[in-house]
């Protein structure tokens, strides 16, 4: 008997249909990672396309346009590892969306950087070893292994979700490239000495202005009877600090040197600041129209000062760490005769590569890390968050003037942690916080609550300590890890190409 012909069913079809269904979504999955990647290979494409327009036909013109690719490289790396820096918070807190809070930051990293980075990159670029004491073909070679060296660094550690800093892994990668090329003695180890001590200064100055202003709001606002009339008479003030605080430093920035003096500046900032003090206060008594006398009201009131100290803080991020991409490839630049008017001061085009590496970065690769540094080492809400931010924002504005290559990452993650920190204390000695749960509790009429402040502090911290050394650990061996990273590639580099 001769076999029975294959009969296509109904029931056979379908199951043929959702295998080649299940096959199409797994190969969407697939290249949905593959974008990002492959969008950051275009943009490095780019740079060295940018690179060469403006180098071509000149001495050194393939090591510069090599650099590019790797300024690129590392830029986008800074993008994706410090844009937790700049909007942890105001994610965490919900202030704003995560596509919102990329937008911002985008934006407001390539105006700082492209407006107020030029002093950072001067001392990355020949003041960590000293440009006049090294033969320029070897300058272009120890900064190329240094940009190489941080960039691979950084990239693992945004894989393995660690926010480390991107400033340690520069300086520690320049010093172990330099120290391997030439020796010890054209690292300025005096500037060392001051970077290093403002890395140990800074996160701690971050944390204290971060647990002073919440303890500011707290006094000021969250426990008052009338909490809503307290942030409508405040909210404006601390906008207005903001603003004039801003301003103050972009006509320091921004104005030719000596033009303005001291007490000049403090007034422009004054003058900004009522000006902000004025606008903002119809905003805020609109917004506080009907709201209840609530902690959870007070979340609308700080969400405009809240998304201005994150634009601020991106600005700052922008200007500080724009130099840990462009300021080794400004050495570069000048070491092959290219660019600018002096060494040190890079030309508009090598800014501009860092600037927008480091949006790039932040769009493509950003959100890994915005979840620990917003979210899990301390709870935080608009009004933490604002605190966080500011004191960010303010500390890192201060060590760009001074042209410090400060750790943004050291300073934000010192002032989530200061503002934990201050809150178990808070929690556990405030008079002020005591009073006030009395007064409730008679409002009530219920009983006082036996030692409200204390029960569940016992039980459990508001920092996760867990966080802390893990973090902590990562800022130890980053610099080490970079420098030797850089020794090992230059010695690669120099026995294929030198």
């Amino acid at each position: 008997m001769p076999p029975r012909p294959a009969v296509l069913t109904k029931r056979t079809l379908d199951k043929d249909l959702d295998k080649i269904t299940h096959a199409e979504d797994a190969a969407k999955h697939v290249l949905r990672r593959l974008v990002p990647p492959g969008l950051g290979l275009i943009f490095v494409g780019l740079a060295m396309l940018f690179a060469g327009v403006y180098v071509f036909d000149r001495p050194g013109a393939m090591l510069v346009v090599a650099a590019a690719a790797l300024a690129g490289y590392m830029a986008m790396n800074i993008g994706a590892n410090d844009v937790t820096n700049n909007v942890g918070a105001a994610v965490g807190a919900r202030a704003m969306t995560m596509g919102q809070a990329l937008i911002i930051a985008a934006i407001f990293e390539v105006l700082g950087a492209t407006i107020a980075g030029g002093e950072v990159v001067k001392t990355i670029s020949t003041n960590i070893v000293d440009a006049v004491q090294v033969p320029p073909a070897l300058l272009g070679w120890i900064m190329m292994a240094a940009l190489m060296a941080a960039a691979l660094w950084i990239n693992l550690a945004t894989w393995m979700n660690a926010p480390v800093s991107t400033t340690h892994a520069i300086v520690g990668a320049v010093i172990g490239a330099g120290i391997s090329a030439v020796g010890p003695e054209p690292v300025n180890w005096r500037v060392m000495l001051e970077i290093t001590a403002s890395w140990i200064t800074s996160p701690l100055i971050g944390g204290l202005i971060a647990a002073g202003l919440l303890y500011l709001v707290k006094t000021l606002i969250i426990y008052r009877d009338d909490k809503i009339a307290a942030a409508r008479r405040w909210v404006p003030v601390l906008v207005a600090v903001m603003a004039g605080g801003f301003m103050a430093y972009m006509v320091l920035q921004l104005s030719p040197t000596g033009r303005f003096q001291s007490f000049t500046i403090i007034l422009i900032g004054i003058g900004i600041g009522l000006v902000s003090w004025l606008a903002a206060r119809p905003l805020v008594l609109a917004q506080a129209r009907d709201l209840e006398n609530r902690n959870s009201s007070l979340r609308v009131l700080f969400k405009l000062p809240l998304i201005g100290s994150a634009a601020l803080l991106s600005f700052a991020h922008g200007a500080n760490d724009v130099s840990n991409a462009v300021g080794p490839l400004s050495a570069i630049v000048h070491s092959v005769g290219i660019g600018g008017d002096a060494i040190g001061h890079p030309p508009l085009w090598v800014m501009l590569i860092g600037a927008f590496g480091i949006s790039v970065g932040l769009l493509l690769f950003g959100p890994r890390l915005i979840r620990l540094v917003g979210e899990e080492i301390t709870k935080l809400n608009p009004m933490r968050a604002y605190c966080v931010a500011l004191s960010t924002a303010f500390t890192v504005i201060v060590a760009s003037w001074l042209g410090l290559p400060v750790s943004t990452t050291h300073i934000a993650v010192g002032a989530v942690f200061g503002v934990g920190f201050f809150r178990e204390w808070y929690t556990r000695h405030s008079k002020a916080r005591i009073a006030y749960i009395r007064r409730k509790a008679e409002s009530f009429d219920i009983d006082e609550p036996e030692e409200p402040n204390i029960h569940e502090t016992r039980r459990r911290y508001l920092v996760r300590r867990s966080h802390f050394m893990t973090i902590i650990a990562a800022w130890i061996v980053t610099a080490p890890v970079s420098a030797a990273l850089a020794a090992m590639i230059y010695w690669v580099m120099f026995a294929l190409f030198v």
